[in-house]
């Protein structure tokens, strides 16, 4: 049955698509907004005033996080669904070791997608002891994969998704005998806003790519008990 589910990076490309899915079915949508005057994300709360909430969220900053889980806190006590969708990419990725590196981008770019939903989960973990579903999902990436690994740039990109995929197995031997089921996916190449601009070179819509993510997300998998990266045709990925 739906419930209350939160979702980082809500404001446009995959978050987006995943709060315009989620919300046709019956979910309570609390959207993380970062980019406060960006049109398509208010829009959407015009068409579900009473199931969509927008929150004001910035991966980077704890003062945020704590300011969101006390408004969701506030609204509904509780969260069954976390979906640390939240990340960003950056010209860095062309840059290979024969040239000069950007550390100070790489650094954001590891802040963001590695240490970020490392914060979210600390903030809002107790809110989600409080739900019915205690079902925490993370939008990773191929890019993230050692064993599958054959670019020949993109450091920090690449770094920070494997450092996400290492912290979730870590909340994973953690949270997994507490209750919590956990979802590491990779959605495929989506025409997002990552670079910035969108990437209209892609293979997938947001909400292309939100249809396909949804029965991984939100299904019930054979063995909870292993943690495993799965993209959007249900293929697992070596970490």
């Amino acid at each position: 049955m739906p419930g209350t589910v939160l979702v980082t990076g809500g404001d446009r490309g995959f978050g987006l698509g995943l709060c315009a899915a989620l919300l046709p079915l019956g979910w309570h949508v609390f959207a993380g907004q970062y980019l406060s005057d960006w049109p398509e994300l208010p829009a959407l709360q015009r068409q579900y005033p009473e199931t969509l909430e927008i929150v004001p969220l910035d991966v980077r900053s704890m003062e945020s996080l704590h300011a969101a889980a006390d408004f969701v806190q506030q609204r509904v006590g509780a969260l069954d669904v976390l979906i640390n969708n939240a990340g960003v990419q950056s010209e860095t990725i062309y840059a290979g070791i024969r040239s000069p590196q950007n550390y100070e981008e790489m650094h954001r770019l590891y802040d963001v997608n590695a240490l970020g939903p490392l914060r979210v989960v600390e903030a809002f973990l107790p809110l989600m002891d409080a739900g019915q579903g205690k079902r925490l999902c993370f939008i990773s990436s191929e890019a993230g994969s050692i064993g599958a690994a054959q670019r020949t740039s993109w450091f920090g990109y690449c770094m920070s998704k494997a450092a996400l995929n290492m912290a979730v197995k870590i909340l994973f031997n953690d949270l997994r005998p507490q209750g919590y089921t956990f979802r590491l996916y990779h959605p495929g190449w989506i025409r997002s806003y990552m670079h910035g601009q969108k990437a209209v070179e892609a293979h997938f819509e947001p909400e292309e790519a939100a249809a396909l993510a949804i029965p991984i997300l939100f299904g019930t998998n054979a063995d909870e008990n292993r943690l495993a990266l799965i993209d959007y045709d249900g293929k697992e990925w070596p970490y």
